[in-house]
């Protein structure tokens, strides 16, 4: 008797994508050479907005989650299941975008080249004054220490609980609230001038929930 054909690769393709993120990771392990694939097509958007809000440069960026996700691909065996595999990947992405910070100083970019990036890969109605205000957001944030950036852009731009916050940087609660509080002392001054607008949160609020949710 012969052996059932192979499934064909659209099959194949789709019962991949009715996989959860923890099955994928499981088959990545085992030798399917394109479950990681999947992964990356799900959460490189999230990923690449984490990162650019973070870095504030498109070009690190972009090298911050390449380098995560090859980092992901190499240590899937390191992951437990203790965590989501999402917040996984946000800490991993989250620690290569704070080492190329320490190690070296990320170069000015300039509005237009942030503003273009950003539409790319995360795209948000075009509305100018929602622009505006995030440029000055995000130029704010490259003012901050590397941790009470990321504290920030977690919770403030991406819209993650201090909780979830906490797992990806894998610090207690504490000290998110602590950064966060921080950091937001520090841009206060520098934003008093969009303190009455309610443009700054819609923008954070509205763009952190479309980005977390997918």
């Amino acid at each position: 008797m012969n052996p059932p054909p192979d499934s064909p690769p659209a099959a194949q393709a789709s019962a991949r994508s009715a996989l959860s993120d923890a099955d994928l990771l499981t088959s990545h392990i085992g030798g399917d050479p394109h479950a990681f694939s999947e992964i990356v097509r799900r959460h490189r958007d999230r990923m690449w907005a984490v990162a650019l809000r973070t870095l504030g440069d498109p070009d690190e960026a972009a090298d911050a989650v390449q380098d995560a996700f090859v980092s992901a691909y190499r240590k899937a065996e390191s992951f437990r299941g203790e965590a989501a595999v999402t917040t996984w990947l946000h800490r991993i992405v989250v620690n290569a975008c704070l080492d190329r910070m320490r190690r070296k100083a990320i170069r000015p970019v300039a509005d237009d080249e942030l503003v273009e990036a950003a539409e790319r890969d995360t795209p948000v109605p075009d509305q100018t004054g929602d622009r505006d205000v995030s440029m000055e957001v995000t130029a704010a944030l490259k003012l901050l220490p590397s941790d009470q950036r990321a504290a920030l852009v977690l919770v403030d731009m991406m819209g993650y609980s201090v909780d979830d916050a906490a797992q990806v940087l894998d610090v207690p609660t504490g000290t998110v609230k602590s950064r966060c509080a921080r950091g937001r002392a520090k841009l206060a001054p520098i934003l008093a001038h969009l303190r009455n607008r309610s443009d700054l949160t819609r923008v954070s609020s509205a763009k952190g929930a479309q980005l977390r949710d997918g």
